[in-house]
Parts: C-alpha cells; structure tokens; sequence
C-alpha cells in the first residue's frame, strides 16, 4: 500500500507551470527552435495549430508535477539541493533513458535528444527544487 503523502496542491501547480513557462524560451528563436526544427524536420508554417500540442503538454506538466511532489515527499526532500537531486534522479533515471530508448529505435539526432533531454532536465531540476522547499 502507498504511503499517505500531504500535497500542496499550489506547489504542485506553480510547478506545473515550470515546463510550460520553459518551454516558451527553450523553444523560441532566442534558444532551440531552429536546431529543434531542423531535427524534427518541420518548418514554422508546420507548427501553426499547435492548440492539441500545448494542451497535451499542460496535463502532463500537472501529472508530472503531482507524481515528482510524491517522490519528494517519499525522499523526505525539504532543501533546494535535496529538490535538485530528486529532480536529477527522475530526470537522468526515467526521462533520459527512456527517450535514449525512444530515439535509437526512431532514428532521431543526438541534437533533438540533447536539446528535449536539456528541457526536461530543467523543468524537472526546478520543479524539485520548487517542491521540496515550498511546505
């Protein structure tokens, strides 16, 4: 049986909003989106209608907000720096070895798997940080 774990619901959606708000600088023109699109193989005109995309990526920054604030509260996280670990950990442990799976089997370029592995690095580094230290 899982452990009964306190969420604070507003960490968990100010965490949330991490990933989104990165995701507007990652992948704009002053960061990645040139090598993003190139990688990808899209031109700007491809991207317009992006509605179902960005929704999509808003329950999942909710869902992924919500399970990395358990994981904190199981790791007993309370610092910044114990934050950033579990973010790491999540990171390197489930995101990076998955996607390395997923883009060897799809063919993608080391440069789509370093500059989406980077953004989830990020977003899941400050998400951990932002749920370990906000009681």
């Amino acid at each position: 049986m899982l452990q009964d774990v306190d969420i604070n619901w507003i960490a968990v959606i100010v965490a949330a909003l991490v990933p989104m708000a990165l995701g507007a600088v990652w992948y704009s023109p002053a960061l990645f989106v040139s090598p993003w699109m190139r990688a990808v193989g899209k031109t700007q005109e491809d991207l317009s209608g992006a509605r179902r995309g960005y929704a999509v990526a808003a329950a999942g920054a909710l869902v992924m907000a919500y399970v990395l604030a358990r994981i904190v509260d199981y790791a007993g996280a309370t610092t910044i720096g114990d934050g950033l670990v579990v973010g790491l950990l999540a990171w390197a442990g489930f995101v990076l070895t998955t996607m390395a799976v997923n883009g060897i089997f799809a063919g993608r370029s080391l440069s789509l798997y370093l500059i989406d592995g980077g953004y989830h690095g990020v977003s899941l580094l400050v998400m951990g940080a932002i749920l370990a230290i906000w009681d």
